[in-house]
């Protein structure tokens, strides 16, 4: 059965490596709680701070503070952050010293030495994780930046299609507008065209009326000056106006009918002197007067231009001239040369 006693130890270190010490006989050696109980008093060894299993915790807990506290974006700019437990929790551990079997291999100088090893440990580890995590956040950034101007080229589509569709409707628009304004003026200048044909026909059918007319209707003198007209205001007028157009003529120039008709009356009429009343198919009436002499009776038939009577002066007036009067068919006065006129006359 094996022994509880524990191995003798050398009373002086220089006894456990001389060549000359006495050899011992070693036993098994099975430790138990009473024979690995540290000794209390001047060689306790003092307590670690750091450690493997400390060391882990502060690895675990810096990498979260790092990251949590920097975000992705900045955890790859910021140094490590070293963080030490509480002394009321690190003096509840249990004492290194204490396990069985690590006791005897801890010495006072191991405790400087402790931290030695366990910094490069953490720092290791630490500078290990910060370049993980820069690479996460790297990738991390690139990704949102891939992100960003996805979108950006995204709402950059969309405004050029809204551009390329505004552009479109205006220019539709314009076209419309255009189309629209030549539509315009091609009808108004057909409409413009038609009035200018409607009128060109207009003139034409009454150049032609009157040009008929003209061969039915002559003017009743040859070689005169108008000297006066229609409605003129005088005390030379019995009624205060004149009553007719006057055509002055050296006495004797022939007298002609105007158009065809039967003579009326013929003879001396006052202050009208010789005076001559042709009546026409219509009922129009047609009085010369002061003529010098007649050569058409009552009752006669007389054709366009034949010759009824002569220029003359008689009755009341101051110089040879032919007095001519047109009345209508109900018998009002009219202007002798608008009607005329209105028969395709030129006076």
């Amino acid at each position: 059965m094996a022994s509880n006693m524990p191995a003798p130890e050398a009373r002086f270190a220089s006894e456990r490596f001389s060549a000359d010490a006495p050899e011992r006989t070693w036993e098994e050696w099975n430790p138990t709680e009473d024979s690995v109980r540290p000794v209390r008093g001047r060689h306790r060894v003092i307590k670690q701070r750091g450690g493997i299993a400390r060391s882990s915790t502060v690895l675990g807990v810096g990498v979260i503070a790092a990251v949590g506290a920097g975000g992705i974006a900045t955890a790859q700019d910021k140094p490590a952050v070293s963080i030490s437990l509480p002394d009321s929790i690190a003096d509840k551990l249990p004492d290194a010293k204490s396990l069985p079997g690590v006791g005897s291999l801890i010495s006072d100088s191991d405790d400087s030495d402790g931290d030695a090893h366990a910094a490069p440990l953490t720092a290791a580890t630490t500078v290990a994780d910060g370049g993980a995590g820069r690479t996460q956040a790297a990738g991390s950034g690139e990704a949102l930046r891939a992100r960003i101007l996805q979108q950006a080229e995204q709402q950059q589509a969309e405004a050029d299609a809204e551009a390329k569709t505004a552009a479109e409707a205006l220019a539709a628009e314009q076209a419309a507008a255009a189309a629209e304004k030549q539509q315009s003026a091609a009808e108004a200048k057909a409409a413009e065209e038609k009035r200018k044909a409607e009128e060109a026909a207009r003139a034409a059918a009454e150049a032609a009326r009157l040009a008929e007319l003209a061969r039915s209707f002559s003017l009743p003198t040859s070689s005169y000056t108008i000297t006066s007209t229609y409605g003129e205001s005088g005390a030379m007028w019995s009624s205060g106006q004149h009553t007719g157009l006057d055509f002055a003529a050296p006495t004797g120039t022939p007298v002609k009918a105007v158009h065809g008709g039967t003579v009326k009356s013929a003879g001396w009429s006052g202050s009208y002197g010789y005076r001559i009343v042709l009546e026409l198919e219509d009922g129009t009436e047609v009085l010369y007067a002061h003529l010098s002499s007649m050569t058409a009776s009552a009752g006669q038939q007389v054709s366009t231009g034949e010759t009824i009577g002569r220029v003359g002066a008689t009755g009341n007036v101051t110089g040879p001239h032919l007095h001519l009067e047109v009345h209508t068919a109900g018998g009002a006065g009219i202007d002798p040369m608008a009607w005329l006129r209105g028969k395709g006359l030129t006076i």
